[in-house]
């Protein structure tokens, strides 16, 4: 049994009259947006004369005034071959039949297939994607920070609208798939852009003017908004806004078109498939909008702080490019060019001695009066006192040592300088060591608590000494580090292991005071335990 030949719709790009075929194509396209399904070949070839002279008028160009029309003819040969590729349909033309040649003449109405639709729609995304130079939209982070917040107010409501919790999750999804997609866009052209190599150097060098100062707008933008947009959604997530996602889902699966019920599965069984599905796709958007802007970890930061780090590289090598643009128009001449420029002087010198005076001024590679200079070289330049335009011949003459001429080393005469005695200094050091091991230590007693203490009983009424806050500033640092995104509590080790610390937030409002030598620290109130694992007097 023959099978029928499957639809090449793209078949046309590869073709050699592929200009054409697109050309006749695109017009099948703008009239079926005018409301236009059939065209008959000369309908298409007088659009295609039409669209030439538009182009002429526009280009106002006379060398191209001579070019030919496209045929009558020529396009009916590329229709027939956009109906074998089924790009196209022909049906007959029977209505300007008037005789019974006319009958048995072939006429075609054409209009575009369901491949052929199919194929122009892949064509023009194609085509978009590669010509999108994209944006950085700061506006877009105003208006996502806009719907965070009216997310937030419907989350902390007991029973939020679900229509409006749908239409405020659908205007953040669609501006944040903006965002990102042009922001990845963007990226994209500029490295295009960095990469100049030929093409109108004063025109570039004036648009990375403009184009540095608008991602450094967009760098402070990204700053002040991602953090206003990372704290909501934050507080979006400790109040629960899977509430908001499940309304909307439920929404969603509303207004799902039922499909063919399987075998055993009742209405409320696929609703309910429906509505996990639509769940599930709000949780993935939802957790790449929080990706987008909150860093899990060090190691996995945010894709807001990498899109700013990429900002920042991308000024850098704009910068590079521009440099390396004023360099090649500069004409810097490099070791190469200077040699080549040597070489045509020597070869127009007119004979052996200008060329020997040449090679002297070029490397000054003469024989050395002084190679080095001693006491008794300066005492004698003392006594002379000749000033400095005295010519070489009228100087004093430098001796040098027979073994220097022969050997190229000198040695001073005399005995070896005697080796210095560094005990003292060794003193002063272990001294010094003991002092700072003994403070170390009464700081660290200072600091160890018995049990858990809030940090405004730490210090007490005298508060801490320099060496004791020097400390603690060291031990609560490494704790504060060590704590995770929305945790309260951490613990961390010193680096040399001599001390514990376990730090518990109690409340973000209530604001302690710790006075001391060199100032106060301020802070919000936690629980604090810190643990002195060195054994009694380790340092000293």
């Amino acid at each position: 049994m023959s099978t029928a030949p499957q639809p090449q719709p793209f078949a046309y790009l590869q073709a050699p009259n592929a200009v054409l075929y697109g050309r006749i194509l695109d017009v099948f396209a703008q009239a079926r947006e005018r409301f236009i399904v059939h065209l008959r070949p000369e309908d298409v070839a007088a659009e295609l004369r039409r669209r030439d002279a538009a182009e002429l008028r526009r280009r106002d160009a006379a060398e191209d005034r001579s070019a030919v029309p496209v045929s009558i003819e020529a396009v009916g040969g590329a229709l027939e071959k956009l109906v074998d590729w089924e790009n196209l349909r022909a049906d007959a033309d029977t209505g300007r039949v008037t005789s019974v040649e006319d009958f048995h003449r072939a006429r075609y109405l054409y209009q575009l297939t369901r491949h052929g639709q199919a194929a122009l729609r892949a064509v023009a995304v194609y085509e978009e994607s590669l010509g999108r130079r994209g944006q950085l939209q700061s506006v877009a982070l105003a208006d996502i920070a806009e719907h965070l917040g009216s997310l937030l107010v419907l989350a902390r409501e007991e029973d939020p609208d679900p229509a409006k919790a749908h239409l405020a999750l659908l205007a953040l999804a669609e501006r944040f798939g903006s965002l990102a997609d042009n922001a990845q866009a963007f990226m994209a052209s500029l490295r295009r852009t960095i990469d100049f190599q030929d093409g109108d150097e004063e025109a570039f060098i004036a648009y990375k003017d403009r184009l540095v100062e608008y991602i450094e707008r967009f760098i402070a933008d990204l700053a002040n908004r991602g953090a206003q947009i990372a704290d909501v959604l934050a507080k979006l997530n400790a109040t629960g806004v899977e509430r908001l996602l499940l309304a909307a889902a439920q929404r969603e699966a509303g207004d799902a078109v039922p499909a063919a019920e399987p075998d055993g599965q009742s209405a409320e069984q696929a609703r309910a498939e429906a509505e996990r599905a639509a769940l599930t796709g709000w949780e993935n958007r939802w957790r790449g909008l929080t990706d987008w802007f909150l860093s899990r970890s060090s190691r996995q930061p945010s894709q807001a702080k990498l899109l700013r780090g990429a900002a920042v590289s991308a000024i850098t090598g704009l910068v590079n490019t521009v440099a390396a643009l004023n360099e090649r128009r500069g004409g810097r001449s490099d070791r190469t060019a200077d040699f080549r420029a040597l070489a045509r002087f020597f070869a127009q010198t007119p004979d052996d001695a200008a060329a020997h005076q040449l090679w002297r001024a070029a490397f000054a590679l003469t024989p050395a009066r002084h190679l080095t200079v001693d006491a008794a070289t300066e005492e004698a330049w003392r006594e002379a006192d000749l000033s400095a335009t005295t010519p070489w011949a009228l100087a004093p003459p430098l001796e040098i040592s027979p073994r220097l001429r022969e050997t190229g080393s000198y040695e001073r005469r005399g005995a070896p300088n005697r080796t210095a005695d560094r005990a003292a200094a060794r003193r002063v050091l272990a001294e010094q060591v003991e002092l700072e091991a003994a403070q170390t230590d009464a700081a660290r007693a200072r600091l160890a608590t018995d049990g858990p203490v809030l940090l405004s009983e730490l210090a007490g009424p005298d508060g801490l000494d320099p060496q004791a806050f020097r400390l603690f500033l060291a031990v609560l640092g490494d704790a504060l580090s060590a704590r995770a995104p929305g945790d309260s509590e951490s613990s961390a080790i010193t680096g040399d292991g001599t001390m514990e610390i376990r730090l518990k937030l109690v409340d973000l409002d209530t604001m302690v005071r710790i006075p001391t030598a060199d100032g106060v620290l301020f802070g919000p109130e936690h629980v604090i335990e810190i643990i002195d694992l060195a054994p009694h007097g380790s340092a000293a």
